[in-house]
């Protein structure tokens, strides 16, 4: 075992105190005051540079090392959403309707592992690291634009991201260059008709018809109008219309996501999802009232970072769990760090069956095997070392 590894072993129980803590009290997107707060302390006790509030509840401590040189930024997200945990077990979250069922309670303790072994390395710090606390990563804005817009990045050359995933087993490392998450957009639409006698409907105009047109309408785009060599994906979550089994609903509004990776698909879905809703409440005599909400742009990773990362986690895991991953339709708003600076960003597998750890992510019994977290601070600190080892001549 090598000396790092050792190191990572006896800092294990704090990591699992630090995850168990964070997953009892958690804190919703745009709210995580007492998160952020705990992130704080614990960085200032390590005597690095904090700065915090940056965006609202974000948070980041400066490692500066031995030596001048480039700045590599860790970020790890801190949010938690509105969902009831149902896992029974002694860490389950103690807020009513808000548990940490994505893994930031685990991103934020692995972070702030590398923050403590890489302040006792400092003399083998060629540079400087910025540990970045991200708020708000579920929820559009989302936390990275606002930590942008105030500067978080200024200094920074590279930046990167390190997500815990329960469809992967439990120590395997995935990986992907170029595009691996979709832009991710919303709308919403209210289509209004004539409310009417449900036994009358010819002098009616029945919104919740015509809604159920748009539905099936708006899917011959992704299967009639998308070259099928592109990727998109136009889904309706939710339609509500109607008060009482007998009379027309005069209203019906439905909202949806819509994600792609091509800027060009993204710009030709928006466009031809009103055209489609227009065409089709015209033919029925409908309105509508028509708002798409722009998202999360895609994650787009650097090759040259991706490469390095993972020849890192070859050097920490068998080469056989370092595995390619396949472009997905989720979204992460670590994209926008990614549009300002090279980076890259990963995943690291946090499934065991064994333990009965196999729920999805955004599951109410969602869970990790936390050993997955090990991997994780050991990846943060080799791939930073190894940045800035290479920048400086003296690579690992």
């Amino acid at each position: 075992m090598s000396e790092l590894k050792e190191r990572i072993e006896r800092l294990y129980p704090q990591l699992v105190e630090w995850r168990r803590t964070f997953h009892q009290y958690p804190e919703l997107s745009f709210q995580e005051v007492n998160t952020s707060r705990q992130v704080a302390e614990i960085l200032g006790r390590l005597g690095l540079e904090v700065r915090t509030g940056i965006g609202g509840n974000g948070v980041t401590g400066l490692l500066r090392g031995s030596v001048s040189g480039p700045t590599v930024a860790l970020r790890a997200d801190m949010d938690a959403l509105p969902i009831q945990d149902e896992k029974e077990c002694e860490y389950r979250s103690r807020v009513p309707g808000v548990m940490h069922a994505c893994g930031h309670d685990a991103h934020m303790s692995m972070l702030l592992g590398a923050a403590v072994l890489l302040s006792e390395m400092k003399e083998s710090v060629k540079g400087n690291i910025l540990f970045l606390f991200q708020h708000a990563e579920e929820l559009v804005p989302g936390g990275a634009a606002q930590m942008i817009r105030e500067g978080v990045l200024d200094g920074v050359d590279v930046v990167y991201g390190i997500h815990l995933w329960t469809p992967l087993p439990s120590g395997v490392v995935g990986f992907r260059e170029g595009v691996l998450m979709a832009a991710a957009d919303s709308f919403e639409l209210e289509i209004t008709g004539r409310g009417g006698h449900g036994g009358l409907p010819h002098e009616a105009v029945d919104a919740v018809a015509i809604a159920s047109h748009v539905v099936v309408n708006l899917q011959t785009i992704i299967s009639r109008r998308l070259d099928p060599l592109q990727s998109g994906v136009i889904t309706v979550g939710t339609i509500q219309g109607g008060q009482a089994f007998n009379v027309i609903a005069e209203k019906c509004r439905l909202t949806g996501t819509v994600r792609s990776f091509d800027p060009v698909v993204r710009e030709q879905l928006v466009k031809q999802i009103e055209e489609v809703i227009g065409a089709t409440c015209r033919m029925y005599g409908a309105d509508y009232e028509f708002n798409y909400i722009w998202g999360y742009p895609p994650v787009v990773n650097d090759p040259g970072e991706t490469r390095r990362v993972a020849k890192v986690a070859r050097q920490i895991v068998d080469s056989t769990h370092v595995r390619e991953m396949q472009p997905m339709m989720a979204a992460e708003d670590f994209a926008y760090y990614l549009q300002e600076r090279k980076g890259t960003f990963c995943f690291v597998g946090a499934g065991n069956a064994e333990l009965g750890v196999t729920y999805p992510h955004h599951h109410p019994r969602f869970d990790i095997d936390e050993q997955a977290m090990k991997v994780g601070v050991e990846l943060l600190i080799r791939s930073a070392l190894d940045y800035l080892g290479e920048t400086s001549g003296s690579a690992l």
